[in-house]
């Protein structure tokens, strides 16, 4: 690392600590734009422009204006700060409406949301009519109803608050039985939104992207295992503190998927386009001599594809199916000398399939 950029630069450890920051506060506000970062020329990882640490420092309120603008809090302090009740929090958040920023398990391993503080109250000021009365029914959603933009803390709240998130998501989901739950898929594309926002290396973006896919899935997006190996290794952890009991996992594994065919067919379009640029920068480190694997191209359709009747669909079918020519002959009939009418019928119409050419009328004469 060179002089000047130890000079001109700090780390994020240090950076945070002339901020007054926490660890988790420092990563969202770096995340959310807050704090302004700069890649670092030979580290690789990002630092903060020392003029940016005093600008804020001079700036009004500090430290505890730039602490309020990435405190997280859950349902139950979440509902108080809107003035309503912990299940109508919940619903509205089951929705889509308020867009969860972090993640974690407590420890009777139940799933605990947390929301930046300063986007709830901006939600409950404009938009006071869903605070009351009759919630409209939630469908299936592509992406929250109302974008409340914004980046986020890490930190676990009380074992009381995480208690009442619980229950407060029991009794949301007793009264929006059948109804989607957003949170997760909301959750995830923020989550990768807020990683994207601070970074430049076209394989970690990838790899970002890629993190939320599942392994059958990666694979066959990705069939070079090298490009996959690099992937994997730049795959940024989702959710930091990830439980230790193998339930946990298994818990937060499903929070950490993406289960929606939407959101895979979203996340996979965004992937490819992802590899082709990163392949395009450099090659995924390989042993020297080895050729990358030729990335999948699905073929369009052609036309005569997108005719065909369901009938010579059923023929290709047979046809694939039973090999070569002639291997689906019926038996001949046991008595007589020539083959009886529905047998040479049904002759015509298996040799008909076998070339995918439809009968046109053949067996009506």
């Amino acid at each position: 690392m060179s002089v000047m950029e130890l000079s001109e630069t700090l780390a994020a450890g240090r950076a945070a600590q002339e901020l007054r920051l926490k660890r988790g506060e420092f990563e969202l506000a770096t995340q959310m734009g807050h704090v302004r970062t700069v890649g670092g020329a030979l580290s690789g990882r990002r630092r903060v422009p020392r003029g940016e640490v005093e600008r804020l420092r001079r700036a009004a309120g500090f430290p505890d204006a730039l602490r309020e603008r990435v405190r997280t809090v859950g349902t139950a302090e979440g509902a108080e700060l809107m003035d309503i009740s912990p299940g109508r929090f919940t619903r509205l958040a089951r929705a889509g409406y308020l867009v969860p920023v972090r993640v974690y398990l407590n420890r009777y391993r139940a799933v605990v949301w947390l929301y930046l503080a300063e986007e709830l109250r901006a939600f409950a000021s404009s938009e006071p009519g869903l605070l009351t009365g009759r919630l409209p029914r939630s469908g299936k959603r592509t992406g929250p109803r109302k974008r409340i933009g914004g980046r986020a803390r890490s930190g676990c709240g009380s074992d009381t608050d995480a208690v009442l998130d619980a229950e407060a998501a029991e009794a949301a989901g007793a009264m929006a039985a059948g109804e989607e739950d957003c949170r997760p898929r909301n959750w995830r594309g923020r989550r990768i939104g807020l990683l994207l926002h601070e970074s430049d290396d076209r394989w970690k973006r990838a790899a970002i992207v890629g993190s939320v896919l599942d392994p059958v899935q990666l694979a066959e997006l990705v069939p070079d295992p090298y490009e996959r190996a690099c992937l994997n290794r730049l795959r940024p952890d989702l959710a930091p503190g990830r439980p230790a009991s193998e339930a946990g996992r298994e818990a937060m594994g499903r929070l950490l998927t993406a289960d929606d065919p939407d959101e895979i067919s979203w996340h996979r379009s965004s992937l490819t386009a992802l590899l082709a640029d990163a392949r395009r920068d450099r090659q995924a480190p390989r042993p020297s001599g080895t050729a990358p694997a030729s990335a999948p191209t699905p073929e369009p359709a052609s036309a005569s594809e997108s005719a065909r009747t369901p009938e010579s669909a059923r023929a290709a079918d047979s046809v694939r199916a039973t090999g070569s020519a002639g291997t689906c002959e019926p038996v001949p009939h046991a008595g007589g000398r020539g083959r009886p009418l529905l047998t040479r019928l049904r002759v015509r119409r298996v040799r008909g399939r076998e070339t995918a050419v439809p009968l046109v009328g053949s067996a009506d004469r």
